[in-house]
């Protein structure tokens, strides 16, 4: 990043190597393997994910493993503007009009459609902000307004990844040393901080704005208000946090890299250390025991909710936020009219 000295309206000026974070006195990035930006690397971004990374986008985009490498990663080149939405959306129909016959087509196609379908969703939540910036700081929906509230404890557990759920602290530990998560587990963050900690979406959402690299205010509050049941017209969304583990890390191996705590545990217990013979020797030890029942609180969590939702204020004032807010793509499934919200990811930038 040198050059020769240049001139400009007859003033003399030399280009020097830009100054590190250290040079200016700065603190050392919060999240030591962030994402680099730049132009030229949000253009091999998009390069490698529609010619080789993006062929299995469908299934790896669910799992924080695969998902790192399946997703597209141009979330923060979106969110930075280092590339362009008009720019992405014409390299894809560009690559689908590409694409020939065969079983490896079959593949293809079927990710780029799913793929397609966030880059509008992507855009949709952004204007949903845009009409109404109030759901920064308000619940969409009234009757969820002082429903909960914020325990200290139980919020510094959630961020610092100490909550005793293993996949849920591997989590929270991964994005605070990289910046990214998939959508789907940024949505498990949520709902486990509101529904199985009942902490009010206002002080867990400005904790995982300052991490992601690719926030983007308008998809992030309307889905964390999403995840958090407070939008009223949106299913009650709880996820099992052990079950989710079981489901997504399988072997354990993403928990071991980010618990290293846990490093001793055979595969069969990782996910659940308190049933381990020598588990005794672990929890508040080294690791710490799991911060509630998480079934009994996600008992709880869904009377409360629902004790809400049947009320017939609620449900006149959530019809007017449908009419709204709700989706205008018609539905061909008979499934419950909330399926296709209730099906999104978190942040559509995460996907894209």
């Amino acid at each position: 990043l040198t050059a020769a000295p240049t001139s400009l309206s007859g003033a003399t000026l030399l280009s020097e190597s830009l100054p590190t974070a250290a040079d200016l006195g700065l603190a050392a990035d919060l999240c030591p393997e962030r994402q680099s930006g730049g132009r030229r690397l949000a253009l091999e971004t998009l390069e490698s994910f529609l010619s080789e990374r993006g062929r299995d986008y469908r299934t790896d985009m669910s799992s924080p493993v695969s998902g790192a490498s399946g997703c597209s990663r141009l979330s923060p080149h979106l969110a930075w503007g280092t590339v362009a939405m008009r720019e992405v959306a014409a390299a894809v129909r560009l690559r689908q009009a590409e694409l020939s016959a065969g079983e490896e087509t079959k593949a293809w196609r079927a990710s780029l459609r799913s793929y397609t379908g966030r880059l509008h969703w992507h855009c949709h939540f952004m204007q949903k902000l845009e009409d109404e910036p109030r759901l920064e700081f308000e619940n969409l929906h009234p009757a969820y307004e002082g429903l909960r509230g914020t325990d200290q404890a139980r919020l510094e557990a959630w961020q610092r990844g100490e909550t005793g759920w293993p996949f849920v602290d591997a989590c929270m530990r991964s994005l605070a040393a990289t910046g990214w998560l998939n959508f789907r587990m940024r949505a498990m963050l949520v709902a486990v901080a509101s529904y199985h900690l009942w902490l009010d979406w206002r002080a867990t959402g400005e904790h995982l704005a300052r991490y992601f690299t690719d926030y983007e205010p308008g998809i992030h509050w309307p889905q964390v208000q999403m995840q958090s049941g407070t939008t009223g017209i949106n299913a009650v969304r709880i996820y099992n946090p052990i079950k989710q583990g079981h489901d997504q890390d399988p072997t354990g191996a993403f928990v071991r890299r980010w618990v290293p705590e846990l490093a001793a545990v055979p595969d069969e217990f990782v996910q659940e250390p308190w049933r381990w013979s020598e588990a005794g020797k672990l929890l508040d030890r080294h690791y710490p025991a799991p911060i509630l029942d998480h079934q009994q609180a996600a008992r709880d969590a869904k009377a409360r909710i629902w004790s809400l939702r049947g009320n017939a204020e609620h449900k006149q004032q959530a019809a007017a936020i449908q009419k709204k807010h709700g989706s205008r793509k018609r539905r061909t499934s008979r499934r419950s009219p909330n399926h296709r919200q209730a099906e999104l990811p978190f942040d559509q930038g995460s996907s894209a």
